[in-house]
């Protein structure tokens, strides 16, 4: 399966280097192959850190010759992957490509050191998606998502069996790969802890201060924890869209995971595959077209909310409402619609209602037809 970066990332390849960051197994290496032409782990330009015999010749500075694109994967766990590739591009940059991949946030474990500013371009690759799926989505492929989730392997095999095995197994390589090589963290008995709570949160104002009691921890170190979390992929935040002339509440974030399929309760699922879709298409845009994008949520001082609006160049272009049934609009959009300048809001459900509503610049629409509008696709 072709993944949506691969064309964008092959032409930014001929002027810098390409830097792919994103969650554990969703897809990073796969697009790594493509790239090199279908290849597989044993492709001479493909150099995995975590392969002993890789690491001693990079740290020798040898590259394969005769390869014009060279991958390395996971070199950011080395504590000065940042000169030593910043080396090998300066090196080499007229007759090679660099392609680095990781399971991190590749632009955060950048910093400090020697800047690689000037470089590289950055893509952050996203969980499968309704519209990558599919041109024209249908009830399966939403329904398979839901249950499954969008990582490639679990929706692929779709088989609930294997998909509490490799949820399990991710859960542990996130603790002991990244926690504790990346951030050498020592609490990570608190911090496994801290993943299963997560789960039970989605959707909801984050309150640190309640987290900080259930781990008996500091503010600080609760903070820092999610920090990382966020870090290595496991979970994000949004914050309030401040509404001019409305009191709103600035200081509180919601929560989501990359795993929508964590989530139990089918409503909080289905809101977080929604802010899912919706930060997959902030981050392409970002990426890609160079726009200032940012994914946030509406809510006033007293806690009328709107899921989502999508913000380009500091400006909203639309907001979100989820509701799993068919329904009447919510008079949260009706109310911020006449005080804002909020230019479309969608209510989006898993049922089939689609109508418009002038009066309130809004639209009660299927899921899977707003996956079909032009943004998202």
């Amino acid at each position: 399966m072709q993944r949506y970066l691969e064309s964008a990332i092959e032409k930014d390849l001929n002027e810098k280097m390409v830097f792919i960051g994103g969650p554990r197994q969703t897809g990073k290496t796969t697009v790594a192959f493509h790239l090199l032409g279908n290849a597989n782990e044993s492709h001479p330009a493909y150099l995995n850190w975590d392969v002993p015999t890789v690491k001693r010749s990079l740290l020798k500075g040898e590259l394969p010759a005769d390869q014009k694109l060279i991958v390395l994967d996971e070199i950011h766990k080395y504590r000065g992957w940042r000169n030593l590739v910043k080396g090998f591009y300066d090196q080499h940059k007229s007759t090679k490509r660099f392609l680095i991949t990781g399971s991190a946030r590749l632009d955060y474990y950048r910093r400090g050191g020697d800047s690689l500013q000037g470089r590289y371009h950055y893509y952050r690759l996203h969980p499968l998606s309704l519209s990558e799926l599919d041109s024209k989505p249908n009830q399966k492929c939403l329904d398979q998502l839901l249950t499954f989730g969008g990582f490639p392997e679990p929706f692929l095999k779709a088989n609930t069996r294997h998909h509490k095995r490799w949820q399990r197994e991710r859960l542990m390589r996130v603790i002991q790969e990244d926690l504790i090589s990346l951030e050498q963290v020592k609490e990570v008995s608190q911090l496994d802890l801290l993943i299963h709570i997560l789960p039970e949160r989605v959707g909801s104002i984050l309150s640190l201060n309640n987290l900080k009691q259930d781990l008996q921890v500091s503010f600080e170190t609760v903070d820092r924890w999610i920090l990382i979390l966020e870090n290595i992929y496991y979970c994000y935040r949004i914050a309030p869209f401040g509404l001019p002339r409305l009191r709103t509440a600035k200081k509180e974030k919601k929560l989501y995971l990359w795993d929508w399929s964590q989530c139990e309760d089918l409503s909080t699922r289905f809101e977080n595959l929604v802010a899912s879709h919706l930060l997959k298409m902030c981050h392409f845009i970002e990426d890609t077209e160079g726009d200032e994008m940012d994914l946030q949520f509406i809510r006033d001082a007293q806690k009328r909310e709107i899921d989502f609006v999508v913000i380009k160049n500091r400006k909203p272009l639309f907001a979100v409402e989820c509701k799993t049934g068919e329904s009447s609009l919510s008079p949260h959009i009706s109310y911020f619609s006449e005080r804002s300048s909020v230019p479309k809001f969608y209510q989006v459900h898993l049922g089939t209602k689609d109508i418009e509503i002038a009066k309130y610049r809004a639209r009660i629409t299927p899921f899977m037809k707003f996956c079909q509008l032009p943004w998202l696709k």
